[in-house]
């Protein structure tokens, strides 16, 4: 199995827009120490001639123009990406549909509640439906992106996209199928799961998670008030449906036992101090056995 991270950032990037945060002034004016990023988004191939994209972010043109792997290759108009992914309706997840209307053929797979986001907004339309097939995949029932690679969407915790909140008290946090995570495996039984959100560990994820040989896991913050510390936002990670890297009850700590080939951070928020190659939270990132997962990054299993 082949893998391209193609961004690594949470929605927004890395430096974001109209970031003027001490980290995004170094990641605009160059700083090797500081790696831009664009938004989170993972190209998986069992060949590298089919590929598979997880998730579509709104860097999706940007992303594939500098990944040779997903270049056309034949004729006026083709390309080897087979098929999409969805793990979720937010727009970070989904508005990289648009660059793909040019009525080119490939499968879009998720969940019928995920589906049902596109369905009820009618940009998604110039995705020809007679071109493109829409596929809704039910929650831990293992489906083929082809004849090599076998996926399972499964339910994590988290919300609601933010643009379909109501309010701005604290969101429900369920395992409801509207985040979800995914499981790549191929024919020889190695297995690459895509957690790119996560507001909560349950018993079950730790289950799935045991013996990995490759996770892809939400890193959007440090500590779980540092949108607020920083004055960025009211907004604290929990609030966010993400969980925070640091600390005792954060992810390292939490996966430190667990058995997992190799880790790696990725859906990293601006203001995230492990995207700076010389802070001491990179430093203890790297330490625990995380990749911090930048554009470019490739594996394989």
């Amino acid at each position: 199995m082949k893998i391209v991270v193609l961004g690594a950032a949470a929605g927004g990037g890395f430096p974001q827009w109209n970031s003027n945060g001490p980290g995004c002034r170094r990641a605009r004016a160059g700083d090797p120490a500081a790696e831009s990023r664009t938004q989170a988004s993972i190209a998986v191939s069992a060949e590298g001639e089919r590929w598979f994209l997880l998730n579509a972010s709104p860097d999706l043109r940007q992303q594939i123009q500098r990944t040779p792997a997903l270049h056309p290759r034949d004729g006026l108009r083709s390309t080897p990406i087979a098929g999409v992914v969805l793990t979720g309706g937010d727009v970070d997840v989904v508005a990289g549909l648009l660059t793909m209307r040019e009525r080119q053929p490939f499968l879009l797979h998720a969940t019928q509640r995920i589906l049902g986001v596109l369905d009820d907004n009618p940009i998604f339309e110039v995705l020809a439906r007679d071109v493109v097939e829409r596929r809704a995949q039910a929650l831990d029932r293992p489906f083929a992106l082809d004849d090599a690679l076998t996926a399972t969407l499964f339910a994590v915790a988290g919300k609601v996209p933010l643009y379909l909140e109501e309010g701005d008290g604290m969101p429900v946090i369920q395992v409801d199928g509207t985040t979800v995570g995914l499981e790549i495996a191929d024919a020889a039984g190695k297995r690459m799961l895509f957690i790119p959100g996560c507001a909560a560990f349950t018993s079950e994820l730790l289950a799935r998670i045991e013996g990995a040989d490759l996770l892809f896991f939400d890193g959007t913050l440090w500590r779980d008030d540092e949108m607020v510390r920083a004055g960025l936002s009211h907004k604290t990670g929990r609030r966010m449906g993400h969980l925070s890297l640091g600390g005792p009850e954060g992810t390292i700590a939490t996966l430190a036992g667990t058995p997992v080939g190799r880790k790696v951070i990725i859906h990293m928020n601006n203001s995230n101090p492990v995207l700076l190659a010389d802070s001491p939270e990179r430093a203890e990132a790297e330490a625990a056995g995380w990749i911090v997962g930048h554009d470019g990054l490739e594996l394989s299993l």
